[in-house]
């Protein structure tokens, strides 16, 4: 290897990324594009949940109660006296839930026996699961307020709960860092899948093999372009979640750099080995998508929690650079700097990375020497 063909292929890709902007779209554009879907379209949080609240006696406790659900922020609520008019919108789906105060409320609220009943739409788990626990949170608060203002015993059994790192609990505090992770997957290997696979197309790779350069040089004058080009992507993504989403950065610009350059090396790894065995743009960048956005997506913990997934579904996720990614994101993001955390996951980036930049250099080599 030699620093002047070095120098040399590095200047041709640089020269090539300036003429061709699908590098640009790809590095800047898409991941601009999907950090504002990730953003304002992906939430785990509910609000303004739709619900009828039958009130089956208007007296004053169970009106009250009513009034609690609709001033609510998770909630809006309808109210009604017969729990047969949202049947009808809960089965079509326009109702998530249906509260019931019964007509007993009032003479079973004077012995604390009073029960509330909730009825759920239970085709979307998830959301059922917070109607049920905003419901709960509602109902306690009413009778916490009642019962201090009428001079009631207040239970004195109280949970008082403390959360860090993201005390108003806001989802896109905990999912624009994962996003961040998800869009350098995809942009690393997406940009590299099609670099040599386009050398293949337009014939150029032909004159490439006349020449002395070695698949060594090759591929690091391949890489080192679009390395740059995705630190650059993860700066810009990075300031628009903290200047635009305001989430909040209590980390180190050292660490972060140092977390998202480990996981680069995997994934422009992974884009070239694709690249080279397929020789075709359109199947490279098809493979990209399936062997990266994919996996990143769905086995990395940026949606779902890892530690529910079946055993050998978790032992699957080990292998996915993302998986390692995501977490070291969240903690400088959220938490701010835990070097023995980010130092193991960085060395099994870098061996992912290591182990997928020597697959692409002898699958390469093969086409090359």
């Amino acid at each position: 290897m030699t620093l002047v063909r070095l120098r040399a292929l590095v200047s041709k890709e640089l020269k090539q990324i300036v003429r061709d902007p699908s590098s640009i779209l790809i590095a800047f554009v898409l991941p601009l594009v999907l950090l504002f879907l990730f953003g304002y379209g992906v939430s785990l949080a509910s609000t303004q949940t739709r619900v009828g609240v039958v009130v089956e006696a208007p007296t004053e406790e169970s009106r009250s109660l009513a009034a609690a659900f609709q001033s609510s922020p998770y909630f809006e609520a309808t109210v009604g006296e017969d729990r047969r008019v949202f049947v009808e919108p809960l089965v079509r789906g326009d109702l998530r839930g249906i509260v019931v105060i019964p007509a007993t409320f009032e003479a079973d609220l004077a012995k604390r026996a009073s029960v509330v009943q909730v009825i759920i739409d239970g085709s979307e788990p998830n959301t059922a699961a917070l109607v049920r626990g905003y419901t709960q949170g509602v109902v306690s608060n009413w009778w916490r307020a009642r019962a201090a203002s009428s001079g009631r015993a207040v239970p004195k059994l109280a949970v008082e709960e403390r959360v860090w790192f993201n005390p108003a609990r806001t989802s896109r505090h905990f999912l624009v860092p994962g996003s961040v992770a998800i869009v350098m997957a995809l942009v690393g290997s997406l940009l590299t899948a099609l670099v040599v696979a386009r050398e293949w197309e337009r014939g150029t790779m032909e004159a490439l093999m006349a020449t002395p350069v070695t698949a060594a040089e090759l591929l690091l004058g391949k890489i080192l372009p679009y390395f740059a080009l995705g630190l650059g992507s993860m700066t810009l993504c990075t300031a628009v979640a903290v200047f635009l989403f305001e989430v909040p950065f209590r980390g180190s610009v050292l660490a972060l750099y140092a977390v998202c350059a480990a996981f680069l090396l995997p994934a422009l790894g992974q884009g070239l080995l694709i690249s080279a065995a397929t020789k075709n743009q359109f199947l490279a960048s098809q493979l990209a998508l399936l062997s990266a956005f994919l996996p990143a997506f769905l086995l990395s913990g940026f949606i779902f929690e890892i530690g529910s997934m079946p055993r050998p579904i978790q032992l699957i996720t080990n292998i996915v650079p993302a998986r390692w990614l995501i977490p070291s994101l969240q903690t400088v993001f959220l938490a701010g700097d835990l070097w023995p955390f980010f130092a193991r996951n960085i060395a099994i980036m870098v061996i992912y990375g290591a182990v997928l930049l020597l697959a692409a250099a002898r699958t390469t080599k093969k086409r090359v020497a």
